[in-house]
């Protein structure tokens, strides 16, 4: 192992030997090419000298060139279009220069014609040296892989995902697949070649093209499909029984670092059809870069992730603040593994103790605050009512309280879709933390909301639940057949997260465009089908009843009566009005007595009169008309239903 570095670097030595041997030959060959082909082949004697001469001057000149330009670096079985342009200006300017000194230092009579075919024969031969090697290389890659079992395959796209797709089986005999053809939806595609493979058909005769070429996998190389279209896609593909595989947009390919280890199973974020998200950077690493940021509730989905997006812009710090310590442990492994060069710092502690706040403020004095600790499970809410008030509202009062007076500069609270004309104590909570910040917003620190429904994955969410009822068998539990929420993935939510910080003014709640709403219905169909079942023959779909709380479709706001465009086109602006100080001061006096009392009809009334949209759930009025406060069946207690009532 130590002779290694050595060892390397004299065949690197070796190498450039042979580049400027091979070089200089070429431009030897290629000057006397020049002189053959100006005498047909049969050069005077009279001339002689003459070649003699443009031998000496063009030899060195040529080298000079190649030199400067970096040309006798790189790996000649990688050239691409901008190499042969640069082998091509290199040629000009050195045949230029060359000339100019032949004309000053050899003898009159040198013929004219040579200087144009010295230029063209040494731009062919030196752009055609390496179009060899590069095609040599990919000789020798195809007969190396020429044995292996190849799967017969269709490249569902014909476009640049599908073309980058073709060169990289192409080139990379890891990929074990042998191209039949392409497949794609546009007409006028059809009977085209795409780096030498014809496109065959459209998706209307994907059976048929199946069969002909007897497939075994479809490879889906279309970024910007919609969700539906890859629906239709993913269910041609599993009536013909064949394995289906998806590739990423380039971004991601480029981010991620190479093509061939992300060709990857369909996912159902794909299903979505969520477009990528474009950050103003520069705003977000303006609000982060080289300041202490703290995160509450940093071991949940959304802290963990909203972590690691922080770190990308490197922050002088992240303070971790959690209540659930082995989450917390876990967390501050992977960041300090991911983000070696960010400090992370975890802190245990309860969002309901003003004491250990002021603590954490005094010792880290961050300067953003990203506040995301919040019950939010809203079955659960419904039956700890008391419990959902001192978490989300008074613990956010008192982080925002504990912001204004250490001086932070950004405050950013993670709101919900259930916040809007709420019908579940959980919704009526952050509607009121929302208010809350609205009227703290009178001072030097910078209040924003940001509202947006489920995020894919997240902890108690609905796809592990699917997943692992699909892993035991089934059946799938959807709690309503109209059941509909928004969807988008923990990157996606984090990165707009961030994006409206930076772009909030203040006492601003930041709506963030969720799409269309999805049937939870069809999320789990689609779930059974990438699982390579079928959904009510191999996996039964059961209807298990609303649950408390709930409602069949959540909105985002009435989103564009009531909200006003943003600079950034996924995110628009909550235009609702605030609460007077002194009334919100009142308003949560009163919700404190309620709570310590432990009077559940009087809460109701208070967040009713605090949220005058919200609509209490018939469960929780039968529960404070039967007894009083709300009680926990054995039945409730073991249903397993789902719809997707996460953040």
């Amino acid at each position: 192992m130590k002779k290694q570095p050595g060892f390397l670097i004299r065949n690197i030595a070796v190498r450039r030997i042979f580049i400027w041997v091979t070089l200089a030959g070429t431009f030897a060959a290629s000057t006397a090419a020049a002189f053959l082909l100006r005498f047909d082949f049969s050069v005077p004697a009279f001339y002689i000298r003459y070649f003699l001469y443009a031998l000496a001057i063009l030899l060195p000149v040529k080298c000079a060139v190649f030199y400067g330009a970096k040309l006798d670096r790189g790996f000649w079985r990688y050239v691409s279009a901008i190499d042969l342009i640069r082998i091509s200006v290199a040629n000009l300017f050195a045949s230029f220069i060359g000339f100019f000194l032949i004309r000053w230092l050899a003898p009159g009579g040198f013929p004219r014609s040579l200087y144009a075919l010295d230029m063209m024969v040494s731009l062919l031969a030196t752009c055609g040296l390496r179009l060899l090697a590069r095609a040599t290389s990919r000789l020798s890659t195809q007969m190396r892989s020429a044995n292996a079992p190849r799967k017969r395959t269709l490249v569902y796209g014909a476009g640049d995902a599908g073309n980058t797709l073709l060169r990289e089986i192409r080139n990379n005999a890891r990929l074990a697949y042998r191209v039949c053809g392409l497949i794609d939806d546009d007409p006028a595609k059809l009977g085209l070649r795409i780096a030498g493979v014809p496109v065959i058909g459209g998706g209307d005769r994907i059976g048929e093209l199946i069969a002909r070429h007897r497939i075994t996998i479809v490879l889906i190389a279309i970024p910007s499909a919609t969700g539906v279209e890859m629906t239709r896609i993913l269910e041609l593909c599993q009536t013909e029984g064949v394995e289906f595989k998806t590739v990423p947009g380039l971004g991601e390919v480029i981010e991620e670092g190479g093509l061939a280890g992300q060709i990857r199973e369909v996912a159902v974020e794909d299903l979505l059809g969520r477009t990528p998200v474009n950050l103003e950077e520069g705003s977000i690493r303006s609000t982060l870069e080289d300041k202490v940021i703290l995160v509450t509730g940093a071991a949940g989905s959304i802290g963990f992730e909203l972590c690691k997006q922080i770190a990308r812009f490197r922050p002088a710090g992240i303070v971790g603040l959690e209540i659930a310590e082995s989450s917390l442990f876990e967390i501050d492994r992977e960041m300090r593994q991911s983000f070696p060069q960010i400090q992370f710092y975890p802190e245990i502690g309860n969002v309901q103790n003003r004491d250990r706040l002021n603590e954490i403020f005094r010792l880290y004095k961050p300067v953003v605050v990203f506040h995301a600790a919040a019950y939010k499970h809203v079955p659960l809410m419904e039956t700890h009512a008391f419990e959902a008030i001192e978490n989300n509202v008074f613990g956010s009062y008192n982080v925002a309280v504990a912001a204004a007076e250490h001086g932070v500069e950004d405050f950013l609270l993670i709101s919900s879709d259930k916040a809007v004309r709420p019908t579940n104590v959980m919704g009526a909570t952050k509607r009121i933390a929302e208010l809350i910040l609205t009227t703290l917003q009178n001072g030097r620190t910078r209040y924003v909301a940001v509202r947006f429904g489920n995020v894919l994955g997240s902890n108690g969410s609905v796809i592990p639940i699917f997943k692992k009822q699909i892993a035991a068998g089934g059946p799938v539990s959807v709690t309503h057949p109209d059941m509909r929420r928004f969807f988008m993935t923990i990157p996606e939510a984090c990165q707009l997260v961030l994006q409206s910080l930076a772009i909030g003014k203040g006492g601003q709640i930041c709506v963030l465009d969720m799409g269309q709403p999805v049937k939870i219905v069809d999320l789990a169909r689609h779930l059974i089908l990438l699982s390579g079942l079928r959904p009510e023959e191999d996996i039964k779909i059961v209807f298990t009843g609303t649950r408390p709380g709930e409602k069949l479709s959540e909105e985002l706001s009435t989103m564009l009566e009531d909200t006003v465009p943003s600079s950034h086109d996924k995110i628009r602006i909550f235009a609702g009005n605030g609460v007077p100080e002194r009334e919100m001061q009142s308003w949560l006096e009163a919700l404190r007595e309620i709570c310590k009392a432990r009077d559940m009809g009087r809460l109701v009334v208070a967040l009713k009169e605090l949220v005058p949209d919200y609509s209490p759930s018939i469960h929780l009025l039968k529960q404070i008309a039967t007894h009083g406060e709300p009680r926990r069946t054995v039945i409730e207690m073991n249903q397993f239903s789902v719809s997707s009532n996460t953040l």
